[in-house]
């Protein structure tokens, strides 16, 4: 690509991470490590392609409350953020309840989220820009969804390649397979995990999901967790690849990760293979920390 910086719109979000220390006691006491972090899948995503040294800008919508933390928590990932701040609504956060494997239960309130519109985009934003970065929260909340539709078709008038995570099983099935591929139909790259690329064909097996999605989508890389990731292309490339060895703390973000690694290696050239590789490292680096960004 002879353009290299990186456009990511989407969520903004105060998390609240909870990991029970002892046997849950319902109705009583269970002794937690509780900590707060910025998250949000967009966000996380921006803050790790800064960290690996692409130049890239977030478009996000936070509230008054902490709009100008994530500014700052942002800028020192090296991003450029454009985050538009909500004087009615407060950040929108999430309770994240970890288990022992580091695997997480969410609890999701929204809130300033669903306020973005495309006057929150500014035309500058998309200079120089060769990818532009979805994930499917923006797609799933139809007071976002002409948004999530919006910047695709702005994409491909301006000629940037778009690449799309899915984000959630449990919302994908709630607005549905059918819908879902319609909406994110033509896109250069999409990143569902096995479960989503399940919930998005039927399909069990990771390989033949990601071999059936490419009859919309340029490439497909289902992520695998432990398993590593396979990648089907539509002009007939496969591959697959082991998982990097890592000691799980944290799931949060490690799919925000792979998505970070694989656009990273994208925009500097890299073969597919290439791309595989960073994604999956990524990743790695992502679940060894609490929360869903580098440190």
């Amino acid at each position: 690509m002879s353009r290299t910086r990186v456009l990511v719109l989407g969520d903004v979000v105060d998390d609240l991470l909870v990991r029970p220390l002892t046997a849950v006691t319902p109705a009583s006491d269970t002794r937690a490590e509780i900590r707060h972090r910025p998250g949000g899948s967009g966000a996380n995503v921006a803050a790790w392609l800064g960290a690996l040294g692409v130049d890239v800008t977030f478009v996000g919508r936070a509230g008054h409350n902490s709009a100008g933390e994530h500014v700052s928590t942002l800028q020192r990932h090296g991003v450029d953020p454009r985050i538009a701040v909500d004087r009615e609504r407060m950040t929108a956060s999430i309770v994240l309840v970890l288990d022992e494997q580091g695997e997480r239960t969410m609890y999701v309130d929204r809130s300033a989220n669903t306020g973005l519109t495309m006057r929150d985009i500014p035309d500058d934003v998309w200079r120089d820009v060769a990818v532009l970065h979805l994930t499917g929260y923006t797609f799933f909340d139809p007071a976002t969804r002409p948004v999530a539709l919006g910047v695709i078709a702005a994409a491909r008038r301006r000629h940037v390649a778009v690449s799309v995570d899915p984000s959630s099983a449990a919302y994908l099935r709630e607005a549905g397979a059918d819908a879902f591929r319609d909406w994110v139909a033509g896109v250069d790259v999409l990143l569902p995990n096995s479960v989503e690329a399940t919930v998005l064909t039927g399909l069990s097996d990771a390989d033949a999901a990601a071999e059936q999605l490419t009859a919309s989508c340029a490439t497909v890389a289902v992520k695998l967790g432990g398993g590593g990731a396979v990648v089907r292309t539509s002009d007939g490339q496969q591959l697959q690849a082991a998982a990097v060895l890592a000691d799980v703390r944290d799931s949060t973000g490690a799919g925000d990760g792979f998505a970070a690694g694989w656009i990273a290696a994208w925009v500097r050239g890299d073969d597919l293979a290439g791309r595989l590789a960073a994604g999956l490292e990524v990743s790695a680096r992502a679940v060894t920390v609490l929360g869903g960004r580098p440190h």
